[in-house]
């Protein structure tokens, strides 16, 4: 349907060249990308994230495995062997998947900060005094346990009202001392995604010393269940029940919905498997230069694969994830006929999702030509 497809060498020179100009393309992909995602967020409209109360971003690493000598390739957290990147990922929420918004290329060690902000627009209105204010809940930005340090959390603490926060936390002694002086009566029952109450499942909120040099500002909710099988417990949890923490800026909500926001950081690990099934699974390339660009181009596909369902798709198949988008819609069997001076794509009709195909390339052909 479309050009030929480039030959193996054709793409590695251009990798090479891609790699050579340095930052400076780096930046002008990053760009691209950038202005079109805002163009497909606004063509999107109620299937964007952006037309929801808080655009979240999930920060997660990916340990990427070397067999071979790379450059800066190291011994991993996990004593292997090769790469750590660090990937942002929009939430597309319950009804879709996610994209790729930031990427950094990183070493096997995991104690790297990531500062490059997010390649996403945060839309704003004018406000009162000319100044530009945000058009709906700040930009929250969310992690699991390994973005707990002093640093990173003040950093986040530093964007005042243009980011909230939601990071995980590692239940020290401190925290679990303080989890034993709480009374029963502080205790608030845990809630699930459709708002049924979660059976075994509490949470609460610290204070006091445990939050002794922090940012200002700052909470601490903890919770308490009852473990599933293969939990991970600790000789000290009380009446062996299994405790986690998060810290968040986020004011106004019960502690109930904000644990439940933080739990649903694990859509990010369904990224992350899509990234491995879209060229993340190895890093090909020798030099670091060629595979920073090879992350970018791991981005433009999960980019791709993230607006075609949010333009062409609807309901379930919204949340198809790489390989079941390649079995089902890509790789179905057609044949380009020309009549009457027109051109058109016929696909088989005992292939069973032609007509989630037909319907998406309807939706598609309805939208403005951006010209």
């Amino acid at each position: 349907m479309f050009d030929p497809v480039a030959s193996d060498p054709t793409l590695s020179r251009l990798v090479d060249a891609l790699a050579a100009a340095g930052p400076k393309a780096l930046t002008a992909i990053r760009s691209a990308r950038a202005e079109t995602r805002e163009r497909v967020w606004s063509l999107a409209g109620a299937s964007s994230p952006d037309s929801n109360v808080q655009v979240i971003v999930d920060l997660d690493g990916v340990l990427v495995l070397a067999h071979s000598e790379k450059q800066d390739a190291t011994a991993t957290w996990k004593k292997t062997f090769g790469h750590h990147p660090l990937l942002g990922f929009v939430d597309h929420g319950s009804g879709g998947s996610g994209e790729p918004v930031a990427g950094l290329l990183r070493t096997g060690q995991r104690r790297q900060q990531h500062r490059r902000r997010p390649h996403h627009r945060h839309p704003t209105r004018p406000g009162p005094n000319a100044e530009e204010v945000p058009a709906r809940a700040p930009s929250l930005i969310r992690t699991d346990s390994a973005g707990w340090t002093h640093e990173f959390v003040a950093w986040l603490a530093k964007r005042g009202r243009w980011l909230s926060y939601s990071v995980g936390m590692t239940t020290t002694d401190a925290i679990h001392h303080a989890v034993l002086k709480i009374p029963p009566a502080a205790w608030t029952v845990a809630v699930e995604p459709g708002g049924e109450i979660r059976d075994g499942a509490w949470v609460a909120e610290l204070d006091g010393d445990c939050l002794t040099g922090w940012p200002k500002g700052m909470r601490l909710i903890v919770r308490k269940e009852r473990p599933h099988p293969g939990a991970q417990l600790r000789f000290t949890d009380t009446d062996g029940l299994r405790l986690t923490a998060f810290a968040t800026n986020t004011t106004g909500d019960p502690i109930a919905a904000l644990e439940l926001r933080h739990r649903r950081r694990a859509r990010a690990e369904d990224r992350i498997r899509a990234a491995r099934a879209t060229g993340l699974r190895n890093l090909p390339l020798h030099d670091t230069a060629q595979n920073h660009i090879w992350l970018e181009i791991v981005q433009i596909a999960l980019d791709l694969l993230a607006w075609m369902p949010m333009l062409a798709l609807t309901g379930e198949t919204r949340r198809w994830e790489p390989r079941r988008l390649r079995l089902r819609l890509f790789s179905a069997a057609a044949q380009i006929v020309t009549t009457a001076r027109r051109r058109h794509l016929r696909f088989t009709t005992h292939w069973p999702w032609t007509g989630v195909i037909t319907k998406a390339l309807a939706r598609l052909e309805a939208l403005p030509n951006p010209g």
